[in-house]
């Protein structure tokens, strides 16, 4: 999308953690220009969590459904040139924002239970957890100690 990515992540702060209803409604009521667009993605990911709901086979309660994670991320940056006074030009820069929106459902305790991600409308698996390496520490040698030498001069 064209906006900055620091724009696009204000508005996703707002709905990070709310329920898909709340955030929904958060975005028709935000006045920032790129909230219609995060409503489009938030909607698009909704209809993924139905489709894989209904078509896929996956038990997917759609009210059950929060924002997990809403990340804005760098795309690339379109440079461009405007004229200036006295035949010179200005140089700015047009930035692109990737927006990530991650749908998770709940159940009634609170605690998540499977994720439908979307990125810009697509849905994409999940990759399953990596157990966590262990931390290698390295012994350190000792410094060893600088000689001072006094070089000796022969005097005739």
């Amino acid at each position: 999308m064209r906006v900055s990515p620091q724009k696009a992540r204000l508005v996703l702060n707002l709905i990070k953690g709310q329920r898909v209803e709340e955030a929904r409604n958060t975005l028709a009521f935000t006045k920032k220009r790129v909230a219609a667009t995060v409503g489009k993605l938030l909607q698009s990911a909704i209809d993924n969590a139905n489709f894989l709901s209904g078509e896929k086979g996956l038990d997917v309660d759609l009210d059950n459904l929060y924002v997990k994670n809403a990340i804005a991320n760098d795309g690339p940056r379109m440079k461009r040139i405007r004229p200036a006074p006295m035949g010179r030009a200005y140089h700015y820069v047009r930035r692109i924002a990737h927006i990530e929106i991650v749908l998770a459902e709940k159940n009634r305790n609170g605690a998540p239970i499977a994720a439908a991600p979307a990125e810009g409308g697509k849905t994409a698996k999940a990759a399953p957890p990596r157990p966590k390496a262990k931390a290698k520490v390295k012994a350190k040698a000792p410094a060893k100690k600088k000689t001072a030498g006094k070089k000796a001069t022969a005097k005739k």
